[in-house]
């Protein structure tokens, strides 16, 4: 009876102190209003901030921003005493000089697009070799060194399954580029059905102007560039065959089809390159407990958009971003409030938090990569990365349900840890009681949504990870993406959601085991 009675008191005081910090929790959490919400995201996303670009001035204004609210909540300038990290970054123009097939011209953002840098090249009057799908049985024996391969993006047709037809690249797709970058070609194009229709969105212009890439040294064996061209170049190309491009592609789906095909092709380009100024900016708060301060919490979002809307006859000069990501942006203000005023109050957490402010995410995660690379707190001691990246409106696919002012797509948090899973639920279901929907949660997921925020550099060094996300609208991306649109509320529930969980994350006694092999995949 005696033991019993120990074994009941234990169980008491263990209740009473798991209520006593849900209810610790919950009083920090309510501090993230809509109303703060607001105020932040009505500067952040204004016209001011001219869309928030990368290098631009409308991105120093924003990261100043941020930073002198870490500097009001009394968070720590971790950067060599800076709340400033710089991201070396270089634009790089590729200019397309020549880009043609049996003598008709095709248009860089018009007919295709390319990005990355690349050296200096040109090639007059080549063959295509058509390699199909690309598979192993398609380009074996085929000598593809020096050459321009055109290559079918998509997925292979696989009898009772459905077939990716995205030109995004599935993890398949990418070991098919790396099998054909092995044997040395010029160039290679990937030809998709997306691609026509994806490029009149953008009316002939590059809306990512030159492209921004972190500053390194010069590859004399990079691989070779992937142009992404309509079916409209694929059909100039294989003219010469009798046959259509659709025919071909039809065979290729049952049968061997590589051939080498008289295009008389022509493509020269050029790449010149500039420095740009960028930096995430870094806000810290030192944990309390002497045994779990030096490991580190991350809330991570980005702060950067696309800029200025460049259109002819445009009304709307900015693409303010207020959705993507000025709503993220501000849940983590918020956030960072919330637990300044606990550590103010003598209830700050036992690990200490790290507040990342990405830039350059728009142009291909280049903030967090560079931190990730060049982490300032070591990889091996950050417990999680809770990444807030678009958390303000309700997307295309809840428009209409019952439930569209209650839900939020949570992505990765089961990818490496099934801790983190547990106790991103638990969070849930203790706090906030929101439809966690897990339908992108899945490194083949078409949209790969999984590879296409900032979290996804913390993952490729098995630094676990939950993304916040409300899915795409008709405004994402576009100069519609404004303040007006915002659902507060909405917004500050999801960043209630994601400090609770890092409140659990960074008071609990044990960080989340990795206990999964990381998906692999490119963005």
């Amino acid at each position: 009876m005696k033991k019993v009675s120990i074994m009941v008191a234990a169980l008491a005081i263990s209740a009473t102190a798991c209520a006593q910090q849900n209810a610790t929790a919950l009083k920090y959490g309510k501090l993230i209003t809509a109303e703060d919400a607001k105020k932040h995201l009505s500067i952040i996303a204004s016209d001011e901030f001219e869309g928030r670009e990368t290098g631009k001035p409308g991105a120093e204004k924003a990261a100043n921003y941020i930073a002198d609210h870490f500097k009001k909540l009394g968070l720590q300038a971790p950067v060599n005493g800076s709340y400033f990290l710089d991201v070396p970054l270089a634009e790089t123009k590729l200019t397309i000089s020549k880009f043609s097939v049996g003598g008709q011209a095709f248009a860089d953002w018009t007919d295709f697009f390319v990005r990355g840098t690349f050296a200096d090249k040109t090639l007059n009057n080549a063959d295509v070799v058509f390699v199909g799908y690309g598979t192993a049985d398609e380009i074996a024996g085929t000598d593809l060194s020096g050459k321009i391969v055109l290559l079918i993006n998509e997925d292979k047709p696989v009898e009772g399954q459905k077939t990716n037809t995205s030109y995004r690249a599935t993890s398949a797709r990418q070991a098919i580029l790396s099998a054909i970058r092995a044997q040395n070609p010029a160039v290679i194009l990937g030809a998709n059905g997306e691609i026509g229709t994806l490029l009149k969105r953008f009316g002939g212009r590059n809306p990512s102007g030159g492209a921004l890439a972190i500053k390194k040294a010069a590859d004399a064996n990079a691989a070779a560039p992937v142009f992404n061209v309509s079916t409209a170049v694929a059909e100039a190309i294989v003219k010469s065959t009798g046959k259509t491009y659709e025919q071909l592609k039809t065979a290729a789906a049952t049968a061997k089809q590589t051939q080498t095909i008289k295009a008389d092709m022509s493509v020269a380009y050029a790449t010149t390159s500039t420095d740009v100024k960028a930096v995430d900016v870094l806000g810290f708060m030192p944990g309390s407990d002497p045994k779990l301060k030096d490991e580190v919490l991350v809330f991570s979002a980005h702060y950067d958009h696309i800029g200025l809307n460049t259109r002819p006859g445009a009304t709307d000069k900015v693409n303010n971003g207020a959705d993507d990501d000025g709503s993220g942006t501000t849940g983590i203000l918020e956030i960072a409030q919330a637990f300044a005023k606990a550590k103010k109050d003598g209830k700050g957490p036992r690990r200490s938090v790290l507040f990342l402010g990405n830039v350059g995410e728009e142009k291909g995660l280049l903030g967090s990569e560079y931190y990730t690379d060049h982490p300032v707190f070591p990889l091996a001691n950050t417990i999680a990365d809770l990444n807030i990246d678009m958390i303000g409106r309700v997307g295309e696919e809840y428009i209409g349900k019952p439930d569209s002012a209650n839900y939020v797509y949570s992505i990765g948090s089961n990818m490496l840890s099934t801790d983190l899973h547990k106790i991103g639920e638990a969070a849930n279901e203790t706090y906030t009681k929101m439809k966690l929907d897990y339908k992108y949660d899945d490194p083949n997921d078409p949209n790969r949504f999984y590879y296409r925020s900032d979290h996804y550099n913390f993952a490729r060094y098995n630094v676990p990870i939950i993304f916040y996300f409300n899915g795409v609208h008709a405004d994402y991306h576009q100069p519609g993406d404004e303040v007006s649109k915002i659902n507060f509320p909405l917004l500050a529930k999801r960043a209630q959601l994601a400090f609770y969980t890092g409140w659990e994350l960074a008071n609990r006694d044990a960080r989340p085991v990795v206990d999964k092999k990381p998906a692999g995949g490119t963005r």
